[in-house]
């Protein structure tokens, strides 16, 4: 089966073509940094308009990326939630509508079942079961992935994410938008252990976690900092070693508990080199081993998205042609096909 896959959640227009017998056939990505670094962050409205004005040239590239024609494409699948709702509507509307023309089958995915299935993608996939932690700038989740649709949340975070944090803190330090790389570039300047921030609830049994008071900590050591360069490195520096410490010590305690010996991780976040060499430190020490997507595979992507939506359509799944989005979707609420 050669399914078409879209995705339109935030501020990553994306299409991709999965390929059952040959595996990923093409895949482009066009990020709108650009358009939004003025502002300081993503403007819902324009991301929505700027869907609008790239989704179908792109459709048209990577079919010929591919050495495709419409003809060929045997299934479509979108992106339907969580994330921005008219970003959303944009590729609910755009798949909805070919896979009407195109009389072929069509499914909303779940953008957190593309990141965790991402590093399926690669030569060496991880088999299931398999323990995930997804870390991103909307999501920070540790997850025991069973099998297709058969997920178990162990923990989230209560109120920010990972990368909201990232991100939030570099904008305070005035750094540019995408903020997470711009910290952690600053960070590896920094010398360790001059800044000392706190690991939120690790002082607390189970797997969920907390940024919000990391954030303020970090507004009143900005505050107090002044505009030293070398100060802020250090800043900067201690901020990622808080993060980075604390995901690191709930994973382990999850690999523990769950037994499992892959850890899978996966989102933006799990881009960040101090956090990976801490989880493979910790994974090797388990007796597991780490499984990544590739770089262009942490962000939002449609390589994914196609990789999931034809998962679940060979295993039988439908949708319908009624546009689903969702701004809010929790992970527990998916099924395995059928």
């Amino acid at each position: 089966m050669i399914v078409l896959g879209l995705e339109s959640s935030c501020d990553e227009t994306a299409v991709a073509v999965y390929d059952g017998a040959r595996g990923l056939r093409a895949n482009r990505v066009y990020t709108q940094t650009d358009l939004h670094e003025i502002w300081g962050g993503v403007v819902p409205e324009l991301a929505s308009r700027d869907h609008v004005k790239r989704l179908a040239p792109m459709i048209e590239a990577v079919l010929r990326d591919a050495a495709l024609s419409a003809t060929d494409i045997e299934g479509v699948a979108y992106t339907a939630g969580p994330g921005l709702i008219g970003a959303l509507l944009v590729g609910a509307g755009v798949a909805t509508g070919l896979a009407y023309a195109w009389k072929v089958p069509v499914l909303g995915v779940h953008h957190l079942e593309g990141h965790l299935l991402a590093p399926r993608l690669e030569a060496d996939p991880p088999a299931f079961p398999y323990l995930a932690l997804l870390v991103s700038g909307g999501h920070t989740m540790l997850v025991d992935v069973l099998a297709l649709g058969r997920y178990h949340v162990l923990g989230e975070s209560l109120d920010d994410a990972a990368g909201e944090a990232f991100d939030k803190t570099a904008k305070l330090l005035g750094l540019p938008f995408p903020g997470g790389r711009a910290l952690a570039e600053l960070a590896a300047t920094g010398q360790a252990g001059r800044v000392d921030f706190p690991r939120p609830m690790l002082d607390r049994p189970g797997f969920d976690f907390s940024f919000s008071g990391l954030k303020t900590a970090a507004l009143l050591a900005i505050r107090a900092a002044g505009d030293a360069p070398q100060a802020r490195a250090d800043l900067a520096r201690g901020f990622e070693e808080a993060i980075v410490a604390t995901l690191a010590e709930k994973t382990r305690r999850a690999l523990a508990a769950t037994g499992r010996r892959v850890l899978v991780v996966a989102g933006g976040v799990g881009a960040n080199a101090r956090l990976r060499e801490r989880l493979a430190a910790l994974a090797a020490a388990a007796g597991a081993r780490t499984a990544y997507p590739r770089p262009e595979f942490c962000t939002d992507n449609a390589a994914m998205i196609a990789y999931a939506g034809h998962a679940r359509l060979a295993a039988g799944e439908r949708g319908g042609l009624a546009a689903l989005a969702r701004a809010r979707w929790p992970l527990g609420e998916l099924a395995a096909p059928g």
